[in-house]
């Protein structure tokens, strides 16, 4: 048995980061996840005037409620699509100018349907080249709250930003939703909102689902960051490959927050045993995975997970429902396709899934990973049974666990 301490999770930390900034006192954030993007978000508060004390193990974020303490700030939101789309809903409640821009990586992933929703709140709001894509300039003067449409289906975190830019409106927001992906990563915002002071309700009607968010502000606490539980499942894959093999992380089970720790009732339908309890979660190998068909709507950040993994099946893994996945930090369909077929298996592809066929991936093969941590973390499970697997930037997984390939290699060597 092989025991993982996997990094705090990047959503969670995100949005606890957030809700530190936007609430009245001093929050402690214990065991945040320390990457890239979310130093990025860090800093990003810091240049918008939050007081952020980074030690090891513990962050300190003084709360302004009213808003950003600098009444002008330059932002850049280096790969981070939670601090690029957070952080504007952020400063838009405030009372200044704040101008947001990101790398080319992240200024080619959506952002209309957030903006759109903040105009029709009064935002006095810009994009500086492409309409709907950073870089953006947001006028804060306070926002007054009310009624508004918002279209999900491309990314939950315009959801997200919204349900939490309520409570520090002045008379609520309610928020109708027509389409929604990766539902879970909602559920986490309004279990994380909760535990800040907030109160939402939510209403299922003839034209979407509505959240109404009362405008309470929110109050300062200690919060403790849960593992990622996307990141736990490179780990719990690499044991369904390896038949007695087991691997357990702690700090995520039956009470965790995160709806990816999901993957896990993939592999076990595949023919792993899989145990949750309340203080871990254990996957072991036992010899056997099946192909399956999945819809992984709601845990689409663990697709490229299964698609590395699906080769090794004993018949076709048909995985659905995953538009989301071509506007993330690459097109990730087509990027696990194309490095299957590079490997020599054979893929169909179409607007929303891919299918895999059983085969035995062949090296050397150098991974594309288009600058996406996923596909380095993911092609790495497929590299255990594949001889000759590279990468052609591998760095990258410093966006979410910097210390992955040393971490992994010696999960390798227990197994």
């Amino acid at each position: 048995m092989t025991v993982i301490d996997i990094p705090g999770s990047k959503s969670v930390t995100a949005r606890a980061l957030f809700l530190a900034a936007a609430a009245e006192g001093t929050t402690t954030l214990l065991r945040p996840l320390r990457s890239d993007d979310t130093e990025g978000f860090a800093e990003g508060l810091k240049a918008l005037g939050y007081a952020v004390r980074q030690e090891p193990g513990a962050w300190h974020i003084e709360g302004r409620p009213a808003g950003p303490g600098a009444d002008e700030a330059d932002v850049y939101c280096r790969d981070g699509a939670t601090t690029a789309r957070f952080l504007p809903a952020l400063a838009a409640a405030g009372h200044g100018t704040f101008r947001f821009d990101a790398s080319a990586q992240m200024r080619r992933r959506p952002l209309g349907p957030l903006t759109t929703a903040l105009r029709e709140l009064g935002v006095e709001l810009t994009h500086g080249e492409r309409e709907g894509h950073h870089p953006l300039t947001v006028t804060g003067r306070g926002i007054k709250g009310g009624a508004i449409r918002l279209d999900a289906g491309q990314s939950s975190q315009y959801l997200t930003a919204l349900l939490m830019l309520g409570p520090l409106t002045a008379e609520g927001l309610a928020i109708t939703v027509t389409d929604l992906v990766s539902e879970p990563y909602v559920e986490i915002t309004l279990a994380m909102m909760r535990a800040f002071g907030a109160r939402i309700t939510r209403a299922d009607g003839p034209e979407g689902r509505t959240y109404t968010v009362a405008p309470t502000g929110y109050r300062a606490t200690t919060y403790a960051i849960e593992p990622d539980a996307s990141t736990a499942s490179y780990f719990f894959a690499a044991a369904a490959l390896t038949p007695g093999a087991a691997v357990t992380v702690p700090g995520l089970g039956t009470g965790a927050l995160q709806g990816d720790l999901a993957f896990v009732d993939v592999l076990r339908r595949m023919g792993a045993d899989v145990s949750v309890g309340a203080e871990g979660t254990t996957v072991r190998g036992t010899g056997t995975l099946r192909g399956l068909t999945v819809n992984m709507r709601d845990i689409s950040d663990t697709m490229p997970t299964l698609a590395a993994l699906a080769p090794f099946a004993d018949g076709p893994v048909r995985i659905e429902d995953v538009a989301n996945t071509r506007v993330k930090e690459c097109d990730r369909l087509d990027a696990c396709a194309e490095n299957l077929r590079r490997l020599g298996i054979t893929v169909a592809t179409g607007p929303d899934r891919i299918e895999i066929h059983p085969g035995t991936p062949a090296g050397p093969v150098e991974i594309a990973t288009h600058g996406d941590h996923r596909i380095v973390m993911s092609f790495a499970v497929t590299a255990l049974r594949t001889q000759g697997i590279t990468f052609d930037d591998p760095d990258c997984v410093r966006k979410t666990f910097p210390d992955f390939h040393p971490v992994f290699e010696a999960f390798r060597q227990a197994l």
